[in-house]
């Protein structure tokens, strides 16, 4: 067997193509591999799909995964044909190696595409001996397209959350199927727009923001506003770990004022209000202790936080609404003004607490994909261009069907 019919073998090429030429350079540490096709063939139109014979040629490189250590490029004398047909005219054939418009072949491509998800676009386009604009244009191709054939038809239950973009007030909101667990749509920024855009991406795969039941958020009133306007029959869930995260706040608040006045007696004590009980280390236990025995705002904002997480092990929603009563009560009058202001915006989104009894969402899974999310923007040391990080966060989650060749 030839050289040129073993790489035409190699490189899946059937007729009319065949491999012509192959060239290599050690010095330049290049294969090129030159591809033609057979005199009279025939190909089929672009526009209409009807065979016609090649009109000229336009001589046109790509490339192509490595050979060994050795850079590997294809050139193709790629045929144009004249369609007689009206509204056809002069057009290029697309190779079955690459896609249209690319510098790629589609090997390369599903190449760069499987490193994109196991390092940074940076550090790929290194080992790979290219820009990272041009790796980025790949994947920003890839997610696009797989997007336009994901379907949303089934989503019913949703979870939305932002993560930071850039050092600063720059952020971008992720919604999430909650029972797939895939990201469904990002986009810039965390206002109450950000929801509609949603809605409108929703429609065109097949969703019905209609159809959606729940949506797990946090205390946002810009997602609070869109969630109302735009998916007007979601019942709203308030994430659990965000109520306690108000608390936890509020404790801290009044830990540290209380730490100005009593400096030696609460000097390390900010570890024993943040965590439960049962999770104190032996030497925790005792300062706890022994601060009990002091009347201590911190002690009692502390008891007051415990008292609202055991809501969230009530059986049933109207055994919750009961506690949850009681607990307001005790936190509206303790004289512990950021417990007090706790106390005041609960009561203020009271039904989307309690429907966390319900819906049992929580944005755990939505927290979760942040954190990945963010390191890799750390492993990458930031992306360039906010569109990077929302295909990058599609990477990680979207759980996205490239149809990428093997």
């Amino acid at each position: 067997m030839q050289p040129e019919e073993l790489f035409g073998l190699a490189l899946g090429i059937n007729d009319p193509w065949h491999v012509s030429n192959i060239a290599f350079s050690k010095e330049q540490s290049r294969l090129d591999i030159s591809i033609d096709f057979k005199r009279g063939a025939t190909f089929p139109c672009p526009v209409c799909g009807d065979l016609v014979t090649a009109y000229d040629t336009v001589e046109k490189t790509w490339r192509h995964m490595n050979f060994f250590q050795y850079e590997t490029y294809l050139t193709a004398r790629t045929p144009r044909v004249k369609c007689p047909k009206e509204g056809c005219g002069v057009k290029l054939v697309a190779v079955p190696w690459a896609r249209s418009g690319s510098g790629f072949t589609l090997l390369f491509e599903a190449l760069a595409m499987a490193l994109a998800r196991e390092m940074p676009i940076n550090i790929e386009a290194a080992h790979l001996g290219e820009h990272d604009t041009r790796i980025w244009r790949i994947v920003d191709y890839y997610v696009a397209e797989a997007r336009t054939r994901a379907d949303f038809s089934e989503v019913s239950r949703l979870g939305v959350d932002e993560t930071s973009s850039k050092r600063g007030h720059n952020y971008i909101t992720l919604f999430h199927d909650m029972d797939q667990k895939r990201l469904l749509f990002a986009t810039e920024g965390k206002d109450h727009t950000t929801v509609k855009a949603f809605a409108e991406d929703l429609k065109l795969h097949n969703g019905d923001p209609e159809k959606i039941t729940s949506a797990c958020i946090d205390m946002s009133k810009a997602f609070i506003k869109g969630i109302r306007e735009e998916i007007p029959n979601a019942e709203v869930t308030f994430d659990p770990f965000h109520v306690i995260q108000l608390m936890n706040n509020a404790l801290g608040a009044v830990r540290t004022e209380e730490a100005k006045l009593f400096p030696e007696l609460l000097k390390g004590s900010r570890y024993v209000f943040l965590k439960n009980p049962e999770n104190l280390t032996e030497k925790q236990d005792k300062t706890l202790v022994k601060l009990s025995h002091y009347r201590l705002k911190t002690g009692r904002a502390y008891l007051i936080k415990l008292a609202l997480q055991d809501v969230y092990f009530s059986p049933s929603r109207l055994e919750a609404e009961a506690l949850l009563k009681g607990w307001y009560g005790w936190a509206i009058r303790s004289q512990i003004d950021p417990v007090r202001k706790v106390a005041k915006t609960i009561k203020e989104h009271w039904n989307g607490i309690l429907a966390w009894f319900d819906s049992k969402l929580s944005n755990g899974y939505v927290e979760a994909v942040n954190g990945l999310i963010q390191a890799a923007k750390r492993r990458a040391r930031g992306y360039k261009t906010t569109k990077n990080l929302i295909n990058m966060a599609y990477l990680i989650a979207g759980k996205l069907d490239f149809a990428l060749p093997t």
